[in-house]
């Protein structure tokens, strides 16, 4: 029985270990991607804490090396997510019940087992699977993973300690209870600690979830589930399926028990779902919370006062890194006349200098895309542009999926600031780039806050103070997340919470106290200390 108010130990930033020639870290990593690829594994579902396998087999193939077999998954059907709703309706009562400093203990531990003995092969897996080089797994699987467990417990705790006042002989609480129902997760294939954040932020709240990962990230999700079962997770708080969304989808937003749902994905998939939780509204015992951040047509804009090499380097990076399947990725530049000669040379050397291949070998900057549907999507966008007279591929442009599914890293140079590609979202390696005329930069801020539908990331390069507050102020609305002088990727839990609006989500803010309070529904509580015993008010009285 707890008769103290205890504090945590206090949320700090994962270091990020770099994997240079000779570190420990690199030799530990490199013999753990050794021994995963030796093996075969059949990863099952979770559901009530029992291992679920069924005869469907599906495969799980590197996207670098679609001839190698890292093993299959035991894909479900429709009675295994009501199996995995049952499970979480039975788990609910003890989870929620449990004293909140035990729930956090199990997540603390799930960070510190992560940081220490699974760490190497947290990032193999994501490697293997989702073909993240060795430092974009780390800062992924990792380090950020890291960050939500700790960071999201002390939010939890700053948000129970915040009470309202009393006045004498009345005691006010807030109780902050855990939604009334399951909450159904859904994730992405392209960040390892999202999806593990989609499951765990609910379910440190109290919530029981059922999670469904995307398919061409369930090798490594298979890891977190065995981190979240060593830190002593009780069974039915996060049960993992393996089913086609449609088939999850119908079971789980027809439930009168359908609480919540925590969503990283496409636009269009949120639409949807979005639209038939509201057509099945009059089912739920509750309105659902509903907290999804979708795509991005995230942008650099850099002014003639910028510095050339800076915003250069920025793009590539911005633009790149993990083969631009970050939902944060820049994918159209606006660049002033005078300086694009400068950055188009730099950005040429850069790209020249880069290597595409196995993240296995560490030498190589650019890896595989996900699957062959997403290759065949970027490499149509770059197969037109070729043809295309307002547009010109200047950088790479070519592709192969013979051995895996590889793109150079592409730029497009158009003279139509609504050409295609920079309009839509290719969520790979393509940079689209449109010089303007120094004397239009304000005309430009417009082109860049209207020309897309989404407003997740963005960025504005300037030396000049007044334009930097100047831009700021004009696209204000166009990007959740907005970077002076450095790429928009990269937000860091504790420092940068991360989210946008219009069709690029809900804004609620993954990596803050904003999103962990869209998972309770508080109780406010008055007790009056002597009740009184007459009705009459003073008012009544005789003059």
């Amino acid at each position: 029985m707890s008769n103290a108010i205890y504090e945590l130990p206090i949320a700090v930033n994962e270091q990020v270990l770099n994997y240079a020639p000779g570190s420990p870290e690199r030799e530990e990593l490199k013999r753990m991607l050794k021994t995963l690829k030796s093996k075969k594994i059949n990863v099952p579902m979770y559901i009530g804490g029992k291992k679920i396998n069924t005869k469907n087999k599906v495969e799980m193939r590197p996207p670098h090396e679609i001839n190698h077999v890292l093993g299959t998954f035991s894909k479900g059907d429709g009675t295994h997510v009501t199996k995995a709703i049952n499970a979480a309706l039975a788990a609910k009562k003890d989870w929620e019940n449990m004293p909140w400093q035990d729930r956090a203990s199990i997540f603390l531990k799930a960070a510190d087992l992560l940081a220490g003995p699974y760490r190497a092969r947290m990032n193999a897996a994501t490697m293997l699977a989702q073909s993240k080089n060795a430092y974009q797994a780390e800062i992924d699987a990792v380090a950020e993973f890291v960050d939500f467990l700790r960071y999201n417990v002390q939010f939890m705790t700053d948000i129970y300690m915040q009470q309202p006042e009393s006045v004498p002989g009345i005691w006010n609480r807030m109780e902050y209870r855990p939604l009334e129902g399951f909450v159904f997760a859904i994730s992405p294939f392209n960040f390892t600690s999202i999806a593990g954040n989609l499951c765990a932020a609910p379910a440190m709240l109290g919530n029981t979830i059922v999670w469904k990962a995307a398919e061409t990230q369930i090798y490594s999700a298979q890891v977190i589930m065995e981190i979240f079962e060593a830190a002593g997770l009780p069974p039915g708080v996060i049960n993992l399926v393996h089913v086609d969304g449609p088939v999850a989808g119908d079971i789980i937003f027809n439930h009168p028990d359908f609480a919540g749902l925590h969503f990283t994905g496409s636009t269009g998939v949120f639409k949807h779902l979005w639209k038939t939780i509201g057509n099945n509204i009059g089912k739920y015992k509750t309105y659902p919370r509903i907290v999804g951040e979708t795509g991005g047509k995230d942008f650099i804009v850099a002014h003639p006062s910028a510095d050339a090499k800076e915003v250069a380097t920025a793009m590539v990076r911005g633009s790149f890194e993990f083969q631009g399947q970050k939902c944060s990725a820049s994918s159209r530049a606006y660049v002033p006349k005078s300086l694009w000669n400068n950055i188009e040379k730099y950005m040429k050397a850069d790209l020249d200098s880069m290597t595409v291949g196995s993240p296995e070998d560490f030498s190589n900057y650019i890896n595989a895309v996900i699957d062959e549907r997403a290759f065949d999507k970027i490499t149509n966008y770059i197969a037109q542009a070729k043809k295309d007279k307002k547009a010109k591929v200047i950088m790479g442009g070519d592709y192969s999926k013979k051995e895996g599914y590889f793109i150079d890293p592409t730029v497009i140079l158009t003279t139509d600031p609504r050409y295609t590609t920079m309009e839509e979202e290719l969520f790979g390696p393509v940079l689209t780039v449109f010089v303007y005329n120094d004397k239009d930069f304000e005309k430009t801020l417009k082109l860049v806050d209207t020309t897309s539908p989404y407003a997740l990331t963005g960025s504005i390069f300037a030396k000049e103070r007044s334009v930097i507050n100047f831009a700021s102020e004009a696209l204000k609305n166009a990007a959740g997340n907005f970077y002076i002088n450095d790429k928009p990727t990269g937000a860091v839990v504790g420092q940068q919470p991360f989210g946008g609006a219009r069709a690029s989500g809900t804004n609620d803010k993954a990596g803050s106290i904003l999103n962990m309070y869209r998972w309770l529904s508080p109780r406010t509580i008055k007790e009056t200390l002597v009740p009184a015993t007459n009705y009459r008010y003073p008012f009544l009285g005789d003059d």
